[in-house]
């Protein structure tokens, strides 16, 4: 399930900052190769390229990156030649159009049957000035914001800090525990959506490129600058028990405010079960799949938790709490909840 490729879905209201939101990913990746996917239609500036009307065509974008431009029907097929080893993507990012029922894409990547990706959570982006007004004329925005597992508050600097903050709490009211991270020109942490993946560069000397000296130009621009955002959190948890799967199954159906992502692997304090556990979170969509331990591997747990706003020392605390310390194993229905979200 590590070497399978996420699909992080992106929506919002016209205008919210969707588009302003990718291109920052785009300059800000680190070297991770982006599938973009566009389901719109119009001219789309992407990373200083015009993509305009095409459908299911893919533009190389220079950087190991590809855009394309499709009509949803066509998304599965799309998917398909994303997903292929010789592609090298390692992130799929899904810009929908801003009229777009989001249940719709997030059914069509969950209940896909392509291997090699998983969901990657949906990113539902907010206008900080006119979503009252938006959401008063289109009541499904609100809708939509029950389905996200990470709220972006675009344009918060155009705000008072007042109104950004109650506007916080009306989304929070709709979206539930999820993470609402509050931002300008959609700057967003990559680390927060998707891992850097681990590529050994040449030792040679070598001539940066395009995309790097624009990434720098991007860091200094903002020098001394403080950027309106939470910062996200990222912290590793490991225990040399095993666990005890009701008690993980419990912190993972009703995660601490905040977390957007768990990911690792666990042993199981049960009776006859030795095997493990890998585990993949994004917002409410919960994954595990079991496996073989390699020769030597502690058979223990190690478990990492990324999200915006997360209090961390509660939430190892918590996690201190599933540990099985007796000495008796436990029994097999103890299995349950996790057999539930066991691909089949």
């Amino acid at each position: 399930m590590a070497d399978r490729i996420p699909v992080v879905l992106v929506a919002g209201f016209l205008g919210s900052g969707k588009t302003t939101l990718l291109n920052h990913l785009l300059r800000d990746n680190q070297g991770t190769r982006i599938g973009v996917v566009v389901n719109d239609f119009g001219a789309i500036n992407i990373d200083s390229m015009l993509v305009a009307g095409q459908v299911d065509a893919m533009v190389s974008l220079g950087n190991g990156c590809v855009c394309c431009a499709v009509d949803v029907t066509e998304l599965d097929e799309l998917f398909t030649r994303l997903t292929q080893p010789k592609a090298g993507i390692d992130v799929i990012v899904l810009e929908a159009s801003g009229l777009a029922e989001p249940r719709s894409l997030i059914r069509m990547v969950v209940g896909s049957d392509n291997p090699r990706l998983r969901y990657g959570g949906l990113v539902e982006v907010v206008d900080a000035e006119e979503f009252p007004r938006s959401s008063a004329r289109h009541p499904e925005l609100r809708t939509h914001l029950r389905l996200a597992d990470l709220v972006v508050i675009n344009k918060a600097d155009r705000v008072a800090s007042e109104r950004l903050e109650r506007l916080r709490e009306d989304v929070a009211a709709l979206a539930g525990s999820v993470p609402v991270y509050a931002t300008t020109y959609g700057r967003i942490d990559p680390g927060l959506l998707f891992d850097q993946p681990h590529r050994t560069r040449p030792l040679v000397a070598e001539q940066l490129s395009f995309d790097e000296l624009l990434v720098e130009h991007d860091h200094d621009d903002h020098a001394g600058h403080r950027h309106l955002h939470d910062d996200y959190a990222s912290v590793s948890f490991t225990s040399e028990r095993a666990l005890d799967p009701r008690k993980l199954i419990g912190f993972l159906e009703d995660p601490p405010p905040g977390l957007f992502r768990a990911k690792g692997f666990a042993a199981f304090g049960v009776a006859d079960e030795r095997r493990k556990f890998v585990l993949h979170m994004v917002g409410r969509h919960i994954v595990f799949e079991p496996g073989g331990w390699s020769r030597g591997e502690a058979r223990g747990a190690q478990l990492v938790l990324i999200g915006a706003g997360l209090r961390t020392d509660t939430a190892l605390a918590r996690l201190h709490d599933t540990v099985h310390d007796a000495a008796e194993p436990l029994d097999a229905q103890s299995m349950l909840g996790v057999w539930r979200y066991t691909p089949h």
